[in-house]
């Protein structure tokens, strides 16, 4: 990273940080503040019996935490009636200070203001070390779905809603999440959208989807963008302003009741697989890397990749975006290729080892 991208990163973060520090820092001057005037008020009372009463100091100071924790002893030595005034006032000025910082202290505690500083540190060095990662923008329920398939896939993200109180739950259920304006460049600056590898914009707004998708585009021209639009209208717009994919819950969402009523077996079968829980089959897409992959200028049968590892290979994506479903054995693998593979999870693993997987880190499936 250039060192113009480094400063603007740490400007990003300072700003966002910021408020999370002066609500931090108002905790603590607010406890100091009630610290501070009871140690005057004990200052306050052992300097007058000490210097108006004559007391030593032992005395002096003796006297002021009784008086002050109103324990009820005697006093040390006769006190004189402007003494016994001054103790009345003591005892008033005591209840008050040691009242504001029990008040203090108990919202302290009720507010989780101790871990505050903790957590500062544990999300900023989170934000700054993220690489390679999902940016998903919008938390409402389309977004909240998306967040728990990440979470149960275990891929890292950042959530980022201009709503506060969104954030807060984002956070609540365990994802890092940032309040913020995704059509803002400072934004997904601070996200490191330059080394991102997907941006999802989930926002309830067409026209916020359409501004962050035009934003991030502008600032990672290499990132996978997914988009959701609300009409048909939009899609095309989302399309056209660089959207890798665009998604409408609404018609997508019409055309799987339809299948589901016409083809339930087929339905019931592709559900099984994308949606996780005790399925046996598995879904995974592979990339032939020219560097990597020593079955590129071989056919299917040659490779023996169905022999080798049992995986069905249910269609193949050339790197012009010529899709052939259900390759013959007689089709030829070529670098850039995309292998949409069905297995159990045993031979997508066994697939893994002898491909080279889009996230060479972590096989992507359903958990």
């Amino acid at each position: 990273m250039s060192p113009q991208k480094r400063t603007r990163n740490s400007a990003g973060y300072d700003r966002y940080f910021s408020a999370l520090k002066q609500r931090y820092r108002k905790t603590q001057r607010e406890l100091f503040l009630g610290l501070s005037t009871l140690i005057c008020v004990i200052l306050a009372g052992t300097l007058w019996y000490w210097v108006v009463e004559g007391w030593n100091f032992i005395e002096a100071l003796y006297m002021t935490v009784i008086t002050l924790t109103t324990v009820g002893f005697t006093e040390v030595q006769p006190l004189s009636e402007r003494s016994r005034i001054f103790t009345i006032l003591l005892i008033a000025l005591g209840i008050v200070a040691v009242g504001y910082i029990v008040n203090r202290f108990t919202a302290a505690i009720v507010g989780g203001y101790f871990q505050e500083g903790m957590q500062l540190k544990q999300r900023r060095k989170l934000m700054q070390e993220l690489s390679q990662h999902y940016i998903l923008c919008g938390f409402g329920r389309t977004g909240r779905q998306i967040a728990e398939e990440f979470s149960l896939q275990k891929i890292p993200f950042v959530v980022v809603d201009n709503d506060e109180e969104v954030v807060h739950q984002a956070q609540q259920l365990g994802f890092m999440a940032v309040q913020g304006d995704a059509t803002k460049d400072n934004i997904l600056h601070l996200l490191k959208i330059e080394s991102a590898v997907c941006l999802i914009t989930a926002l309830t707004s067409d026209a916020e989807n359409l501004y962050t998708v035009l934003s991030a585009r502008t600032l990672n021209p290499d990132i996978r963008i997914i988009a959701r639009a609300s009409s048909e209208d939009a899609i095309q717009k989302l399309q056209r302003v660089g959207s890798d994919s665009v998604i409408s819950p609404y018609i997508t969402g019409g055309k799987r009741m339809a299948a589901a009523a016409l083809r339930p077996q087929v339905m019931d079968f592709v559900d099984g697989i994308f949606a996780g829980g005790d399925q046996t089959y598995y879904m995974e897409e592979f990339f032939l890397d020219p560097l990597l992959s020593s079955q590129i200028g071989q056919t299917l049968e040659e490779s023996q990749l169905r022999s080798l590892t049992g995986v069905l290979i249910v269609a193949i994506r050339r790197d012009q975006g010529e899709m052939i479903i259900g390759p013959t054995a007689e089709i030829q693998l070529e670098a850039g290729d995309f292998l949409i593979c069905l297995g159990t999870d045993e031979q997508l693993q066994a697939m893994n080892r002898t491909l080279c997987p889009i996230n060479p880190s972590q096989l992507k499936r359903p958990v």
